[in-house]
């Protein structure tokens, strides 16, 4: 089911959470999905409720936890990962899919769905860059070059 607006899900209130404010992180969370993951999105909000009800630990603080989700692109596609499976990136469980956040967090993981796909291959091809920039380093330091063939083109580095 395609929700356009997050009042849609029919979000129940729960202890320490409204409906409202349900509504509000679903909100947060698409802009900062929309946004590629942009720091000036992730609200504290939207930590506040990954940390508490979606089975993350808080990395400290909200700087924290963006570094080690946004800072490393292995770690964003864990993350990404975790709202498509549904299995969570740092327990290995789908517990926190059920009980009184169930309903934010499904919604959660149908809004990632929808970006996922196309935020994958982004986070492939710059993970593959890395990678060879990588190996070019090691080679170097060795005194050896890295000749690369790609699908589109070749590329001869000496």
């Amino acid at each position: 089911m395609k929700h356009e607006n997050p009042q849609d899900y029919g979000f129940r209130d729960v202890e320490f959470m409204t409906a409202s404010e349900k509504a509000g992180v679903v909100r947060d969370w698409e802009r900062f999905i929309e946004s590629g993951f942009e720091r000036r999105h992730f609200t504290g909000r939207l930590y506040k409720h990954l940390t508490l009800h979606c089975s993350f630990i808080a990395h400290y603080n909200i700087a924290g936890f963006y570094d080690v989700y946004f800072g490393e692109k292995r770690n964003t596609a864990r993350f990404i990962d975790q709202f498509t499976s549904g299995i969570s990136a740092e327990y290995g469980m789908d517990y926190w899919l059920r009980g009184s956040h169930e309903d934010i967090n499904n919604a959660m993981c149908e809004v990632m769905r929808k970006y996922s796909p196309d935020l994958k291959k982004r986070l492939s091809r710059e993970i593959e860059k890395e990678d060879i920039a990588t190996a070019r380093e090691l080679l170097a330091k060795h005194g050896k070059s890295l000749k690369i063939e790609d699908d589109d083109a070749s590329e001869v580095d000496s």
